[in-house]
């Protein structure tokens, strides 16, 4: 789509630039405009590395508080395509719900409004090459900083310094223009005006990926008497609905939830566009009635174009604000989630790539995704289910009374359920950047750690299997005690891994819980080699079998630990005091001393 879009403007720029040099002025003041918006979202994605992420997450749990983040981010960042990827990504990456997410859109719809008053109300009215000349120096010495948020208020400086500029030659260039060329001749009234400039704003908008450039185009020629205010006001309804091109684009990458986002965007903006189109003259009545309180004059174009602006986009948030949980079931109806396989990859989606946390969490979701289907090979491995898990008492009793053969193979689950998702979550994390803060690339090493641990528990419990078989058919009733017993504490293992997650979600501390586990599996061991010597003394079992079992007690307690250290990083590590957490929780010699010490008693 882009490279056919060069093809089409770079010979429509050749030719307009042989015609005329003020033709030449404006398409570089659209160039340094955009370059400058460049630079600002540059400069915003250098504080993404953790703070951004986490405001937003805190400042998103109501559909008005998303809205308020909407506005001030837009505001701020002067672009609304920066805050529709950074939604796009987080949405994907499950650190936001779809509500949110629209009421994000709603609220960056308003807050790019505030760039057409600046330039209506500060950028036509003062020589703001003045003020660009000192944001480029200062801007230009913070790049070339080593620190990397000097470097980001570096592109920020740089990116306001190339906006002003930006405008200003575009002001001058439209203002020679006006001696050569009329374009007001081509001016359209009526409906068919109406449709056609606002097919122009769209493809404008589409073509600069940026509506704050079509708004600016609009407003300084309109300032000079280029265009009529009509057909002003239909290039911005135009530049309004363009805009979610960017959404859509973005959207490519995402997931189901992604590009709901982006479906919903076009949704909003192309229904209040075609909203005030039909009320196009009760709006254009409604602007002068405003701009008269505001002490805008009748002859202020551009100030009153900035009016109908805001007021295009608080009509959109008026009418659909108070349908997004209908918006959200109507986008459920058009975008149809296709089940996954589950062995396919259900969180790594290239846009979560973007930014450092929204990274980490895929990765985390996606780990969580695979510790699943490890608990169930697991547990099937000895005949049991996921759901066997909430019988908290009489999961002995399953085992004990479960004497017909299982025939489980593991390797061909191994195949479906594990290697495919275990290789892309080791992909993705190759893929990820490295450049972040130290505590990103961390936690990405540790959810590494975690996916080899829950692959090798899977591989011990193989090693297991062949001994687990054999025996629950053997006529050695002691021998199938003990295998018995070993299946029972896997199994009671993962029940209570399964509890501790539901105290990390309760937002307890969970300390006592894991230190419990890890001395839970040093005791098990002992007292289940303790068992094993005694049977063998006692002639109830042969030392070739005591030997096996032995052994497989060894894979048992392989299993715990590899299954509590895949759950510590993927539910302790996760909450806001993870790190505090594994300072202050026991370690392998503490456990092991506190063992002794109940064991000596």
């Amino acid at each position: 789509m882009h490279k056919a879009l060069l093809l089409i403007v770079i010979p429509l720029l050749s030719y307009g630039f042989w015609l005329s040099d003020e033709f030449k002025g404006i398409a570089a003041g659209v160039s340094i405009f955009l370059f400058g918006m460049l630079s600002l979202e540059q400069g915003f994605k250098a504080f993404t590395g953790g703070v951004l992420e986490r405001i937003l997450q805190k400042t998103t749990d109501t559909r008005w508080k998303s809205f308020g983040f909407g506005f001030m981010s837009a505001t701020l960042m002067q672009s609304s395509g920066l805050v529709s990827v950074i939604t796009i990504s987080f949405l994907s990456a499950g650190l936001l719900d779809l509500v949110a997410g629209i009421g994000i859109i709603f609220g960056s719809n308003l807050g790019t409004t505030t760039g057409a008053w600046l330039i209506a109300g500060l950028g036509l009215k003062v020589n703001i090459a003045t003020y660009a000349m000192p944001l480029l120096v200062f801007g230009v010495l913070c790049i070339f900083q080593n620190g990397k948020q000097l470097k980001g208020i570096g592109y920020i400086l740089t990116g306001l310094g190339f906006l002003l500029l930006g405008i200003h030659y575009m002001k001058e260039s439209f203002e020679y223009f006006e001696s050569t060329i009329n374009l007001a001749g081509y001016a359209m009234p009526g409906v068919k005006g109406l449709l056609t400039y606002t097919a122009l704003g769209i493809i404008a908008t589409i073509i600069m990926q940026s509506s704050h450039a079509t708004m600016l185009l609009t407003i300084t020629a309109v300032s000079v008497h280029q265009i009529t205010y009509d057909n002003a006001l239909a290039l911005v309804i135009g530049a309004n609905i363009g805009t979610t091109v960017t959404a859509i684009i973005a959207s490519f990458g995402a997931n189901i939830q992604g590009k709901r986002l982006a479906g919903a965007h076009l949704l909003i903006n192309l229904f209040t566009g075609i909203f005030v189109l039909l009320f196009i003259k009760q709006f254009g009545v409604a602007v002068d009635i405003i701009s008269a309180k505001l002490g805008i004059a009748v002859s202020d174009n551009a100030m009153k174009l900035a009016t109908f602006h805001s007021l295009f986009n608080l009509a959109g948030i008026i009418l659909f604000f108070p349908l997004i949980n209908q918006q959200v079931m109507l986008l459920e109806k058009i975008f149809i989630e296709k089940r996954p396989a589950i062995f396919e990859p259900k969180y790594l989606d290239m846009s979560a790539m973007d930014f450092p946390e929204t990274t980490v969490e895929s990765v985390r979701l996606e780990s969580i995704h695979l510790y699943e289907n490890a608990i169930h090979i697991i547990l099937h491995t000895f005949g049991l289910h996921r759901y066997d898990l909430q019988n908290h008492d009489s999961l002995q009793q399953l085992i004990e009374q479960n004497n017909d053969p299982i025939e489980y193979d593991i390797d061909a689950s191994y195949e479906k359920r594990i290697k495919g998702l275990y290789s892309a979550i080791i992909a993705f994390i190759s893929q990820a950047g490295f450049t972040w803060e130290m505590t990103q690339s961390s936690k990405l090493s540790w959810l590494r750690e975690a996916n080899k641990h829950l692959v090798e528990a899977i591989k011990d419990t193989k090693h297991l299997q062949k001994n687990w078989i054999r025996f629950r058919t053997s006529s050695n009733q002691a021998a199938i005690n003990e295998y018995k017993k070993i299946a029972y504490q896997i199994v009671l293992h993962i029940q209570q891994i399964e509890n501790f997650r539901h105290e990390i979600e309760g937002n307890e501390l969970p300390l006592l819980s894991l230190d419990a586990l890890k001395a839970t599996i040093k005791e098990d061991d002992m007292l289940m080699n303790r068992a094993i010597e005694a049977l063998i003394r006692e002639r109830k079992i042969t030392p070739e079998t005591g030997s096996s079992l032995i052994n497989d007690s060894s894979y048992m307690r392989s299993i715990k630990k590899n299954l509590l250290k895949a759950a510590e990083t993927l539910f302790l590590h996760s909450s806001g005091n993870g790190g505090v957490e594994q300072q202050l929780s026991l370690n392998e010699t503490e456990i092991n001393n506190v063992v002794q010490t109940v064991d000596t008693k």
